[in-house]
C-alpha cells in the first residue's frame, strides 16, 4: 500500500474525522443501534464512544492495521465487546441474518464497489434490521457538483480512494433498503467535501 496509505493516512483520518462537528453527526447516525451490530469501516474506533447503551456486541470490518492500533484505547475503554471479523466490506464473513443493526460512517465513499458492500450488509442483517449511516457525497447544487467532479481524481489519490460524487439514497434503494430516516445537509468545511447524507435504512421484514 505504501508508507503514506498504510501509515500516514489512517492517522490523518483519525484526527480529521475526530473533529467535534463530525462527532455530532456520528451521534445522530448511531441513534437506534441495538443488539448485535455490524460496523463496516470501523477505522480507529471513532464511533465507539457514541454507541448507544442498547448495543450488545459489535462485529467490526476494516482493512487498516494501523487503524486497529489507534482504536485500541477506545476499545479497551468500551463496555461493548468488539471483535474484528473481516478486512473487506465487500465480502463479510458472517452468516445470513446474523445482525440486528449495522453502521457505516464515512466508509461508502471509499469502498471500490459500494453496491456490493451494501448487498453484503443487506444479507447479514435480520429481516426488519436497520442500517445507520453518515456519509459525504454528491451535492444538490450544480456549481458544487462541478467542483466535486473536478476534485475527485486527486481526492481519490490523497484520501484512500474517497469519492465525492456518490449519491447514497440511490445506492441504498438499489440494494433493496427502504429509507426510514434521511437528512441531507452541508456540514462545516468546503462544500464539495461537506455534503452529508445522514439516516437509517431498513431491510424489509
Amino acid at each position: 500500500m505504501g508508507i503514506y496509505a498504510d501509515q500516514v493516512l489512517p492517522r490523518l483520518i483519525d484526527k480529521l474525522c475526530g473533529a467535534k462537528d463530525m462527532t455530532v453527526l456520528r451521534e445522530r447516525a448511531v441513534e437506534g443501534l441495538h443488539g448485535t451490530v455490524l460496523e463496516i469501516g470501523f477505522g480507529s474506533g471513532l464511533n465507539v464512544p457514541v454507541y448507544p447503551p442498547e448495543v450488545e456486541r459489535v462485529h467490526a470490518v476494516d482493512p487498516a492495521v494501523v487503524g486497529r492500533k489507534l482504536a485500541a484505547k477506545r476499545i479497551a475503554a468500551s463496555k461493548v465487546p468488539i471483535d474484528f471479523v473481516g478486512l473487506d466490506g465487500q465480502q463479510i464473513p458472517l452468516p445470513n441474518a446474523s445482525c440486528d443493526t449495522a453502521l457505516s460512517t464515512y466508509t461508502l465513499c471509499t469502498i471500490p464497489d459500494p453496491g456490493r458492500a451494501l448487498a453484503e450488509v443487506f444479507r447479514v442483517l435480520k429481516p426488519g434490521g436497520t442500517f445507520h449511516f453518515v456519509e459525504h457525497g454528491l451535492a444538490p447544487d450544480a456549481e458544487v457538483v462541478r467542483k466535486q467532479h473536478k476534485y475527485e481524481p486527486l481526492n481519490k489519490r490523497l484520501a484512500g480512494g474517497c469519492h465525492l460524487t456518490r449519491e447514497h439514497w440511490a445506492l441504498l434503494e438499489a440494494a433493496g433498503f427502504e429509507l426510514d430516516r434521511r437528512t441531507a445537509e452541508y456540514g462545516k468545511g468546503p462544500k464539495p467535501y461537506a455534503f452529508h447524507y445522514i439516516g437509517m435504512a431498513r431491510k424489509p421484514a
